[in-house]
């Protein structure tokens, strides 16, 4: 019986590496195409990594106070309006929505200190319901054929520099 792939899961190295040459070959609208160099992930899923992870203009730095601040301070004036939010701070809408909560949650157990566990946390075995945001895991000593594969048709394809059109022409000469 085949082995059947299903799209998604925790981002690997080797992903990213792709994901990233992929996007500057390819610009940040071509997500479907970047996604067919990669099996087990779709273009939602490959524009949510870049836009969530590995674009570098965001920050993965801990939050500094005036970040803090700033946060509470736009939130006030623009309740649940993350993705204008985001780039005023300089980070993700779910950074910024995490913090957010995060805050929230600190300033209400300074309140009541016998605060319970928070629901929305992950309990060990559970799935991650957004891989895109984590850090990739690392790549497997030996890799299966399926990532082998992967891995060269994807070289194979960042490698080249004319297109199916420019090929097409040079094989059709008029006489």
């Amino acid at each position: 019986m085949p082995r059947v792939m299903i799209k998604g899961g925790v981002w690997r190295n080797t992903e990213d590496e792709i994901l990233k040459a992929a996007v500057m070959k390819y610009g940040k609208n071509q997500w479907s195409r970047i996604a067919s160099l990669l099996h087990r992930k779709s273009a939602k899923q490959c524009k949510a990594r870049w836009f969530e992870w590995l674009d570098p203009s965001i920050k993965k730095t801990e939050w500094s106070r005036e970040e803090d601040e700033k946060l509470l301070h736009l939130a006030k004036l623009m309740p649940t309006q993350w993705r204008t939010i985001a780039p005023i701070i300089g980070r993700t809408a779910a950074q910024c929505l995490e913090r957010y909560e995060y805050l929230l949650d600190q300033a209400q157990k300074g309140e009541e200190e016998d605060a319970v566990d928070d629901p929305r946390k992950l309990k060990p075995g559970e799935i991650d319901p957004n891989p895109e945001t984590k850090p990739a895991r690392p790549d497997p000593k030996d890799m299966d054929e399926d990532e082998l594969e992967m891995l060269s048709e994807a070289r194979a394809r960042l490698a080249n520099t004319q297109g199916k059109k420019a090929k097409r022409k040079v094989g059709c000469v008029d006489v």
